[in-house]
């Protein structure tokens, strides 16, 4: 019995199968991704509001810039820092320092994307308002 056509049918497979998977794997991949914050409309974030970011820190919004998605902030810590000019103290019970008194720290403010702010604090007072968005820059 001749054996030899065995050969070809194997090898005609073999082709087949080596066209074929590649396709289908490059197929796969050239799925969109997801987009990276989810889906919805991106928090709305105002000046002189009082955040919780999706790590946990509190921080005071100083500016909103919606067309960047982005925010600039001025972080809430509880430790006094006397060798920094730009520390504003706050009073016991003020959102996001937990009923305790806290700091911002209007000196160094940063820019935050505004997909990673998580929950809405509250307002900061007028008074303290007007002091924090001269050291921080912002506009409000």
């Amino acid at each position: 019995m001749d054996t030899s056509w065995w050969f070809a049918v194997v090898a005609a497979v073999a082709v087949v199968v080596a066209v074929l998977v590649p396709r289908h794997v490059r197929r796969r991949a050239a799925a969109p991704p997801a987009p990276p914050h989810g889906l919805g409309p991106p928090p709305r974030v105002r000046p002189g509001e009082l955040w919780c970011l999706a790590d946990g820190r509190p921080c005071l919004v100083l500016s909103a810039r919606p067309h960047r998605e982005s925010a600039r902030v001025a972080w809430i810590v509880g430790k006094y820092d006397d060798r920094r000019p730009g520390v504003v103290p706050l009073p016991p019970g003020m959102a996001g320092v937990g009923g305790r008194g806290g700091f911002l720290e209007a000196d160094r403010p940063q820019e935050v994307s505004v997909w990673e702010f998580r929950q809405r604090l509250g307002t900061l007072d007028p008074a303290l308002w007007d002091e924090a968005k001269g050291l921080g820059g912002g506009t409000g």
